[in-house]
């Protein structure tokens, strides 16, 4: 394995609209060995997420983490559903753009399905700070950043964020963000009558949800509380990749 460069803000990889992967490809040494290099590149920067344009691949990948005691897991060729209205006001960061931090309003409430690491369909429900997450993430295979849907009013130097806190707060039209309870809903895949396969919530899924964040009524200092300062989205004063 290996850590990969992180391609920052300015390199024309990171605008691309990443190519979906062949799913004849995953199998092989080659992909494998990316993945793995992706991995050991995200634990270096002890980022929440990362996404294969920011290590210079323009593949449709991503790696992150969505429930801490599962760890690390990849999506390929992601495909995201909004599911309600319901939005969430967070601050993000990203290895990419290196040292600063921004409010972006996103859906809080999402489906995401895709392939894991050996082709398998996977997929799952979320809410609060991870649908953020694998928002941010997914934004970087469309050849989008988080600076692009921030309130540019909230953008701010690292030190400036670490001292003062999110500047949304200071806005005269600033309003408390409703406490949204963060949800992680493995789905199941099964066969309907043409054996394609389709996405269920499993069976009793609402009353297996996991609790991601589990910090106080405030949430996590970071994505992950140990996040490097520069890993890449920030949660409730937060971040990932």
């Amino acid at each position: 394995m290996a850590i990969l460069r992180v391609a920052q803000m300015g390199h024309p990889v990171l605008r691309l609209v990443a190519e979906p992967v062949d799913p004849a490809a995953i199998p092989q040494d080659d992909f494998q060995g990316f993945l793995d290099d992706m991995l050991e590149t995200m634990a270096e920067y002890e980022g929440a997420g990362l996404a294969a344009p920011q290590v210079y691949t323009s593949l449709r990948v991503v790696c992150l983490t969505l429930d801490p005691e599962k760890g690390p897991e990849f999506l390929i060729n992601p495909e995201i559903e909004v599911l309600s209205d319901l939005v969430t006001k967070t601050p993000e960061g990203c290895l990419s753009v290196h040292g600063m931090r921004g409010v972006v309003e996103r859906p809080a409430h999402i489906r995401v399905v895709a392939l894991d690491r050996y082709g398998n369909p996977k997929g799952y429900e979320l809410k609060g700070f991870p649908a953020v997450v694998v928002q941010h993430e997914c934004d970087h295979l469309d050849g989008v950043l988080y600076v692009d849907r921030v309130d540019p009013l909230t953008l701010a130097f690292l030190d400036e964020f670490q001292r003062f806190g999110s500047l949304d707060q200071y806005l005269d039209d600033y309003e408390a963000p409703e406490a949204i309870a963060d949800e992680v809903i493995e789905l199941e895949f099964v066969a309907d009558d043409d054996e394609s396969e389709q996405p269920e919530a499993a069976d009793g899924a609402e009353e297996e949800a996991v609790s991601v964040t589990d910090e106080g009524e405030d949430g996590p200092s970071s994505v992950d509380d140990a996040a490097s300062d520069d890993a890449d989205v920030k949660a409730p004063t937060t971040e990932a990749t």
